[in-house]
């Protein structure tokens, strides 16, 4: 059997993970943590258009499967652990080991993702992306003195344990993903981008921690109505 390697959704994830290494090398070497998020968005904007490219296109494959989930270790977990221990280092912290849970738990999430058949529709538990484009966001506003409260080391341990446990947690998460575009299947997801589209409008990168806070809510606040409606 012939395995294709360079098909255009494997190219597009190649271009993710290639994205989150410049991140990693801004972030280490430079200390640079808005280079860090700009290469992060863009992973991220490769990630969407690679799943799109291989429903379009009815690419699917497992070693794409496979390939997606590298890339998003690197993008989306080993960057924003790096982010976060930089953090840590210029508050002159004891703490700086404590980032690296984000990409063991960000490991676990993906590899979970990749077995269970349950996350076709939906996502259990937090998605890496949406963890990273939190932390990376906190990161540049950090360096850059647009954070209304400053954040000290207990307080970004308490977001980093917080946010690494969401990622592993039992939780229904919905998925931009659409089975159709009608408003009565996908109003959730609607109101979501609006609202997110709004706020990025009004607030512009300092909007990601809402937005990423938002989803989480949403999402928990979705799973509580379902449950009682049960």
């Amino acid at each position: 059997m012939t395995i294709k390697l360079f098909t255009i959704p494997n190219i597009l994830t190649l271009a993710n993970l290639a994205c989150g290494f410049t991140a990693i090398s801004f972030t280490l070497l430079e200390k640079d943590l808005e280079m860090a998020l700009l290469f992060i968005i863009i992973a991220a904007v490769f990630d969407f258009f690679d799943g799109f490219a291989a429903r379009l296109l009815k690419s699917f494959s497992l070693l794409g499967k496979e390939l997606d989930s590298l890339a998003d270790m690197v993008s989306f977990g080993i960057a924003p652990s790096a982010i976060v221990m930089v953090m840590f280092m210029e508050m002159d912290s004891q703490l700086a080991p404590l980032a690296v849970i984000i990409a063991l738990f960000s490991a676990l999430r993906l590899a979970k993702f990749n077995i269970d058949e349950n996350q076709t529709s939906e996502f259990i538990g937090l998605p890496t992306p949406a963890n990273a484009l939190f932390f990376a966001s906190i990161g540049w506003m950090y360096q850059n003195d647009l954070i209304f409260v400053t954040p000290n080391q207990w307080s970004l341990a308490i977001m980093t344990v917080v946010m690494a446990t969401a990622l592993i947690y039992n939780i229904k998460m919905f998925a931009l993903k659409f089975k159709s575009y009608a408003i009565k299947d996908n109003y959730v997801r609607y109101s979501f981008l609006l609202g997110s589209l709004i706020t990025l409008i009004i607030w512009q990168i300092s909007a990601l921690p809402l937005i990423i806070m938002a989803y989480i809510c949403i999402s928990v606040f979705s799973n509580l109505i379902c449950k009682m409606k049960q």
